[in-house]
């Protein structure tokens, strides 16, 4: 059989071998767009009252370079669910006890090695930009021992991020539901009406220049 003979008789497999290929990405895409939203953290929720908060991103995404330079900025309304947890003194809270105000959240446990690291620059930032304006909620979702993380807190010297845990860990599953968490740690950026302006998968310098920047644009509207 000549040389031309044989690339025709192997070129249908090529073609067949091609479109499975191509078939698989598209399916893959297609799973991915369900689970986070079409790119990626773009969110799938519709509320008008969310419409400032994706303006808002729009107008700060910019500023997400640097060592928050993976933080995905809002660009769909979306609300958040009116996440539970229990404050230091086990006492029943929700997302919407900081209605008006900005909040950094993040959901860690002491088991997450990142989420350990990131900590002394969340509690940095909040003890630069806390105040009646904004703050830092970082919600724990250890499973097993309550007193575990609040040791670990004062060990490290944690001091102005308040201690607020899930032992439940529903608000990571919440979140998991709506394509806003797929590990630890997990940190969004929400505004006073809960409504998403960023969110970002895994660990980040909250304490870098690039972060502040980022939050008090946020502050500022």
């Amino acid at each position: 059989m000549t040389e031309p003979a044989e690339q025709a008789a192997k070129s249908p497999s090529k073609r067949r071998f091609a479109l499975i290929a191509a078939g698989i990405a598209a399916g893959l895409a297609v799973g991915l767009a369900g689970v986070y939203g079409i790119g990626g953290f773009g969110g799938n929720g519709g509320d008008p009252a969310c419409r400032p908060a994706v303006s808002l991103a729009g107008k700060i995404a910019p500023l997400a370079r640097g060592e928050v330079a993976a933080v995905n900025m809002a660009t769909r309304p979306l609300k958040l669910p009116n996440l539970a947890f229990n404050d230091a003194d086990g006492k029943p809270r929700s997302l919407a006890d900081w209605k008006g105000r900005t909040v950094l959240l993040n959901l860690w446990a002491t088991w997450c090695v990142p989420c350990r690291k990131e900590m002394p620059a969340l509690d940095a930032l909040e003890k630069k930009l806390g105040g009646p304006a904004f703050e830092v909620v970082a919600v724990n979702i250890d499973t097993r021992n309550p007193e575990k993380p609040k040791q670990w807190l004062q060990e490290v010297g944690i001091e102005k991020v308040g201690r607020y845990s899930d032992q439940s860990a529903k608000v990571f599953q919440e979140l998991k539901s709506i394509g806003r968490a797929i590990g630890l740690p997990t940190t969004l950026l929400v505004d006073g009406n809960g409504c998403e302006i960023g969110t970002i998968a895994g660990p980040a310098e909250w304490a870098s220049d690039d972060a502040i920047k980022l939050v008090e644009a946020a502050l500022k509207k």
